[in-house]
């Protein structure tokens, strides 16, 4: 296996993880509103991800350093033509840290509502938007000879692109209720595992409805292996959040999670970015990749670092293990 195809591989398991722990994160902030019925319960729900949010999101900046050193033509075309929804994801990103942040400042009810609503706002525009972004991704878009992006932001807006986003919001939604379940305990617990239940089977139709689409787009044999593994882990999850099963399910939607996006990237393969417009614009592990040397040196690094960041990852969720629930939020 040569270093393009390593990286490309490396890539789609950095954005892998992000979308299974972001996914839980942007689940919990749309549920804020849903939830929380008083501050001290939105309190509860804050918490459980406080520890772990910002951690998260260093799988996409991961992702995307990775992506502008190793597939630079990649990157550039990307976050040129994916100009406007890449500035809107990261100004909800934005928002959505200082909301974390700030909410707790002052104690008037009118500040934290509207701290709230940049929370909410905040995870549900990234959710959508990567749905968005990838379903065209993995669809194509139109690009000239010289792989620059020639349409506009509707070309973006097809339905396939709008099922992708209806679909990561949906399990995003899903996942994070079942994180919230398997977080919480008392009543918060027992209504976000209601919810995972409630919120399941609009969410497997949608999946498999995407997942198929896909297929027929642009699937393999391998593709379609990975599709079926990943309805089978959500039905199991959603089974699990039934008998309240809280760790089984969350481990069965997280794996739905990350072979959905495998299957996506599987699709992809060994393109980057087709093309729609002139088939000599697609973009190919080949022709987008970083120059030999580049990538021997990236590789190195990465072999020492990662284990480091994982380890410390992984150390960080075990310290926050436990569950939490409103008689651990003091008054005030």
């Amino acid at each position: 296996m040569d270093l393009p195809t390593i990286w490309f591989l490396l890539i789609a398991v950095l954005f892998t993880g992000y979308f299974i722990l972001e996914g839980f994160d942007f689940g919990v902030g749309i549920l804020l509103p849903v939830l929380g019925r008083d501050d001290r319960e939105r309190r509860v729900l804050i918490n459980t991800i406080g520890p772990v949010w910002d951690g998260n999101e260093v799988w996409l900046i991961t992702a995307g350093g990775a992506m502008f050193a190793a597939f630079p033509e990649w990157y550039a075309t990307l976050f040129s033509g994916f100009y406007l929804p890449l500035l809107l994801i990261l100004l909800a990103l934005i928002g959505r840290g200082v909301a974390f942040e700030y909410r707790h400042k002052r104690t008037d009810a009118t500040w934290k509502r509207r701290w709230d609503t940049v929370i909410f706002i905040g995870s549900l525009l990234p959710a959508f938007l990567w749905g968005v972004a990838f379903a065209n991704i993995t669809r194509g878009v139109p690009l000239a000879a010289d792989h620059e992006y020639t349409g506009g932001l509707l070309d973006l807006l097809h339905p396939y692109a709008l099922l992708g986003g209806a679909v990561f919001l949906a399990v995003f939604v899903t996942h994070g209720a079942v994180f919230l379940a398997l977080k919480t305990t008392g009543d918060v617990r027992h209504r976000a595992g209601a919810l995972a239940v409630r919120t399941g089977t609009g969410t497997g139709v949608l999946a498999v409805a995407f997942l198929a689409w896909t297929l027929r787009l642009r699937g393999d044999t391998t593709a379609t292996v990975l599709a079926a593994a990943a309805t089978l882990a959500l039905l199991a999850g959603l089974a699990a959040a039934r008998v309240r099963r809280e760790g089984w399910a969350f481990a069965g939607t997280a794996t739905a999670i990350g072979l959905t996006v495998a299957t996506l990237f599987a699709a992809l393969f060994p393109l980057v970015l087709p093309s729609t417009g002139d088939p000599a614009g697609a973009l190919t592990i080949a022709n987008a990749s970083s120059t030999p040397y580049t990538l021997k040196i990236m590789t190195w690094v990465a072999v020492v670092a990662t284990p480091v960041v994982l380890a410390y990852q992984g150390w960080t969720y075990w310290v926050f293990r436990k569950r939490i629930g409103v008689a651990h939020i003091p008054d005030h």
